[in-house]
């Protein structure tokens, strides 16, 4: 393809502008996910759009919550969490816990978890994990945890995704499988 072929895009602009950063971040779709913990004051959770995988080998995952967030003081603090991946028809959970409200497990139902925090019921999958470590990154905390046990829901449930300031779908329709043998990079 031609330099003159390519789509329009907006000029180049510097990276510190943090409305530009979101809205250009906001292009790149995450999952959403509660992450949830159990404290001697009870069960605390939080919405998060920043999960990923880190290792195979050791099983490592990380989030990410603001630096001034109780919850991921209790989650770091009790040592050990659960992940909780959102399906997506659960935006009334993922709104729940990304609030200021106390009671956050007042929504959806959730059973408490032999070595993490809360599972939340009707999620698509869960990943019980023991803090690994934890350290600052910019305006955010980063929390890596050590996979100890992990499920997927016995149904096929679809995930929630967070794109361009706002809950989304998979969209089924234009949904393409394509081959894990395709990705033999990931592994180099």
């Amino acid at each position: 393809m031609s330099a003159s072929a390519l789509p329009a895009t907006e000029p180049p602009a510097p990276a510190t502008d943090p409305a530009l950063l979101r809205r250009v971040l906001g292009h790149v779709p995450t999952s959403v996910c509660v992450v949830t913990a159990t404290t001697p004051q009870g069960p605390v959770g939080v919405t998060v759009g920043s999960f990923t995988s880190v290792s195979l080998e050791p099983p490592l995952v990380v989030f990410y919550c603001g630096r001034q967030s109780a919850s991921a003081e209790g989650i770091i603090r009790s040592g050990r969490f659960c992940v909780n991946v959102l399906a997506e028809d659960q935006q009334q959970v993922c709104a729940a816990f990304a609030s200021q409200t106390a009671d956050r497990f007042a929504v959806g139902d959730w059973e408490p978890a032999d070595h993490a925090g809360p599972r939340l019921g009707g999620a698509a999958a869960w990943i019980e994990c023991d803090v690994e470590d934890d350290f600052p990154a910019g305006d955010h905390t980063a929390v890596v945890g050590r996979v100890r046990c992990l499920s997927a829901a016995g149904r096929r449930r679809e995930p929630l995704i967070f794109h361009r300031g706002r809950l989304a779908r998979l969209d089924r329709a234009r949904g393409i499988h394509v081959p894990t043998h395709s990705f033999a990079w990931w592994d180099i």
